[in-house]
């Protein structure tokens, strides 16, 4: 609330205005979770690969490890856009993640 002052100098409390509703953010989230669904499962069967690789060869793929730490951190700006923690688009809109 702003304040504002009266002729005899009460302070009077002016209600503030409502925001719109986020709808284009809304529809961003709800785009964005069906990705993060997608990108679940498929590290999700990534990582049986992985452990596939690892039975048939007895160490693990450097690549694919690489391309499942992205596909990690994909999903976490995923999340973190749906739930308000950051504002920053994820991939289509923004870039891929790329490990660190």
């Amino acid at each position: 609330m702003t304040d504002s002052h009266s002729a005899d100098g009460a302070t009077i409390p002016q209600p503030t205005p409502k925001t719109a509703f986020p709808v284009v953010r809304l529809l961003y989230a709800l785009g964005f979770a069906l990705l993060a669904w997608f990108a679940f499962w498929a590290l999700l069967l990534l990582s049986a690969v992985q452990f596939a690789v690892l039975l048939v060869t007895g160490r693990v793929n450097a690549e694919l490890k690489t391309f499942n730490l992205s596909l990690l951190q994909y999903l976490w700006e995923l999340f973190a856009f749906i739930t308000f923690v950051r504002d920053d688009q994820p991939f289509p809109i923004g870039p891929f993640p790329k490990p660190q």
